[in-house]
């Protein structure tokens, strides 16, 4: 089936889409809401700037749409992104957000789109466990949790850092996922990535117990023909 897939550039939008692949369905739009408001309630908003490079590396070709941040905008932003695209139906990075499942359903459905969210409603150890062996490479840019502190931005989500959530979750009841809006990620490589990201700049925002880390400079790195090119942690400038 040929789909477009939700894309904020986040590990759950990535998965997803690498799913959906990895089922024989053909994919060739990214599609991107740039909410105004960073406290949209329906998409990611951290470093969308990002985006470009990440479509470039996949080979996808990337549709976007303005939005107020409200979620009447959020919705007519989706609405005018997906009308008119040559396919049948939409992948979302949903995990449990019952509000972002209804809002994109509605418009999807307006559509005549059938909706693809492999993640929707899975155990989220598990699709942790199955983000970790899937090549995906993403860091945490946004923070907004307690015991989620300065040094997590930047921090590559790996084993140890999913080890470090666990424990964390014991104490506060976060998502390991980031689901509740604990933290946000960007990725930086998978294997639909011809080329891995590379941040080459980058800033800290940080107000009292949350923060976030914008790129302000990337771009595509090469490729080793005998392993993939795996950047280690991201420069603060």
């Amino acid at each position: 089936m040929r789909l477009a897939s939700l894309y904020s550039g986040g590990k759950d939008s990535t998965f997803s889409l690498y799913l959906e692949e990895q089922m024989g369905h053909d994919v060739p739009y990214l599609v991107n809401v740039m909410p105004e408001d960073s406290a949209s309630w329906i998409f990611h908003t951290p470093n969308l700037a990002v985006v470009p490079l990440m479509a470039e590396a996949m080979g996808k070709e990337l549709i976007t749409a303005p939005s107020s941040g409200t979620e009447e905008g959020d919705m007519e932003g989706l609405r005018i992104a997906l009308d008119g695209l040559d396919v049948e139906g939409v992948i979302t990075g949903a995990v449990w957000s019952d509000y972002q499942w209804d809002r994109m359903n509605l418009v999807c459905n307006d559509l005549g789109l059938k909706v693809f969210s492999p993640l929707w409603r899975k155990d989220q150890d598990l699709v942790m466990d199955a983000f970790l062996e899937s090549g995906i490479k993403a860091v945490i840019v946004g923070c907004y949790a307690e015991g989620l502190g300065k040094e997590w931005l930047g921090r590559v989500i790996d084993r140890d850092a999913v080890d470090e959530l666990k424990r964390i979750r014991a104490k506060t009841g976060i998502s390991i996922m980031g689901e509740g809006g604990e933290y946000e990620s960007m990725t930086i490589s998978s294997p639909m990535h011809s080329r891995p990201l590379e941040i080459v700049e980058s800033e800290i925002v940080w107000k009292r117990d949350n923060g976030t880390l914008n790129v302000t400079s990337a771009r595509l790195g090469q490729r080793s023909r005998s392993e993939p090119s795996h950047p280690d942690g991201v420069g603060h400038h």
